[in-house]
């Protein structure tokens, strides 16, 4: 299909749904409480919609008072009904596929449901919005002349009764339309291989001849396929291979310990970076500038946002607030209502609002992956963005790392313990200590405060990772490629512990 064409078809979409987002952008609370009524509507003659007479919800506070906040081990139960074959649980049409999610790298799995309508109206459909919107900030973009490489997880059948489960980027590789197939690659056959080391080579096969112009998948395993192919190669950068690529579409883990690798690998000024925000749960948020490391949150993918402040988040002060009453630059952990039939269910991620009119956010991290044994609140943001401080002054660059607490004993302090792969790594460790500790101290007031004077915690231990030592650790539990990823903070030593062994 000749580029023209398919430039004029996607801006007559994109000017037809930028009136769909022109509305939400406008009455973004009134969007989102129809949404929400029409949610309830469809879902009241349910299970769950009898339980809590759903047909008598006429507002968002009725909603609020009846419907007890959940997570998954609650949800568990019926959702293995609904894999089992039972229907009208939670949501009135048949769910056939679950989006299996790893969670953390010894937790069991999780099993998120995906209906038709989140397939249709909120994951293809951001899909959708993500390439207009890319399309409509470069006018002279040249990415539907070639193909989107693509880096998926594998998929399996639970034979019980034909339900599909895997990782959603699975889910959504089988069931794209032909279009999307036919402007993707490597195939569905081998994006769908089920062994992440063999399937790895067989993609870098397939697309190394390929005229590959964006990239889509998570940062830190696309880095592994994309050394691959240069290694495959023997090129340089990857323009050498695919001169007309133009942008990568990422999104899963935070990108900032990875930017700086991609630049290497990628070294012109005018490539695009372009994060999104999803999850198994659904699609929420999309950068919709170029060069903006702030997301449009989208109110219409069937999906009601709430939100508790995160300085309360556990305790008995805690408080669930709707869209409408968040404020700026506060952590709040977030709560969604879904047209798959999860019914005010904590994801376990945590944003921050960048703005307010419209709603922009930034991921900050997630609910359980932080470190406040010692009332320090150290949360993701503030280790990524520490590091990238510190690698950039000492010209290192990292592959991944984890961090944990070592507890107080007797009279001894407490401090953090973190174990950092290095692809290079600082000339003086002990330099690198110094500054990181520094730019902690910068970045979280409550961190600083224990730190003063060494009152609460000494400074920091760092590790050097030997090399692969995350990849092999990951491979031993099974983990490896699709969705998996490395838990960065915890309150907890069990992964940094087996790590530890791990590197000796």
């Amino acid at each position: 299909m000749p580029t023209t064409l398919v430039n004029s078809i996607a801006s007559w979409f994109l000017k037809k749904r930028f009136h769909q987002i022109e509305l939400f952008l406008k009455y973004p609370n009134e969007v989102q409480n129809e949404l929400l009524l029409n949610l309830i509507e469809t879902a009241k003659d349910t299970q769950i919609g009898r339980k809590f007479d759903f047909a008598s919800i006429a507002n968002y506070k009725t909603f609020a008072e009846r419907i007890p906040v959940s997570t998954y081990e609650e949800y568990q139960n019926i959702i293995e009904k609904s894999r089992n074959g039972e229907t009208n649980i939670f949501w009135p049409t048949p769910i056939k596929w679950f989006a299996k999610s790893s969670g953390t790298t010894n937790a069991k799995s999780k099993f998120i449901p995906v209906s038709s309508e989140s397939l249709e109206d909120c994951h293809y459909a951001a899909g959708k919005d993500l390439l207009c919107m890319y399309l409509n900030n470069n006018e002279n973009s040249q990415m539907f002349t070639g193909k989107s490489l693509r880096l998926g997880g594998s998929k399996e059948l639970y034979r019980k009764n034909g339900t599909v489960f895997g990782d959603l980027s699975a889910i959504l590789i089988d069931n794209m339309p032909l279009w999307a197939e036919f402007s993707s690659t490597p195939s569905s056959r081998v994006s769908l291989m089920s062994d992440w080391e063999y399937k790895m080579q067989a993609i870098v096969d397939e697309t190394i001849n390929e005229n590959v112009t964006s990239l889509t998948g998570v940062p830190s395993w696309m880095l592994v396929l994309l050394n691959n192919v240069l290694e495959t190669t023997g090129k340089n950068n990857l323009f050498d291979i695919w001169p007309n690529l133009e942008v990568y579409f990422h999104g899963g883990v935070s990108f900032t310990p990875y930017k700086e690798q991609y630049k290497k690998i990628l070294p012109k000024s005018q490539f695009q970076y372009y994060e999104i925000y999803n999850a198994s749960e659904g699609f929420f948020a999309i950068q919709d500038k170029n060069n903006s490391s702030e997301l449009l949150l989208m109110l219409d993918y069937g999906i009601f946002y709430e939100f508790i402040p995160m300085d309360f988040y556990g305790t008995p002060q805690q408080k669930v607030i709707p869209l409408s009453d968040v404020k700026l630059h506060q952590n709040y952990a977030v709560i969604i209502t879904t047209n798959a039939g999860l019914w005010r269910y904590k994801i376990g991620d945590t944003v921050r609002f960048t703005s307010i009119n419209p709603y922009r956010i930034k991921v900050s991290g997630r609910t359980k992956h932080h470190i406040n044994v010692f009332g320090e609140e150290l949360i993701i943001e503030n280790a990524e963005e520490a590091l990238k401080k510190v690698c950039k002054k000492t010209n290192s660059e990292i592959v991944d790392y984890t961090a944990a607490p070592i507890f107080m004993k007797g009279k001894e302090k407490g401090a953090h313990e973190w174990i950092i792969e290095f692809k290079t790594p600082p000339n003086d460790i002990q330099y690198f200590k110094e500054l990181f500790d520094n730019a902690l101290k910068a970045l979280n007031s409550d961190y600083e405060a224990k730190r003063y004077n060494n009152i609460t915690l000494n400074k920091p231990a760092i590790h050097l990772g030997r090399k692969n030592l995350f990849y092999d650790w990951l491979k031993q539990s099974n983990k490896l490629g699709g969705q998996h990823k490395v838990p960065r903070l915890s309150n907890t030593r069990d992964y940094i512990d087996e790590l530890l062994k791990l590197n000796a």
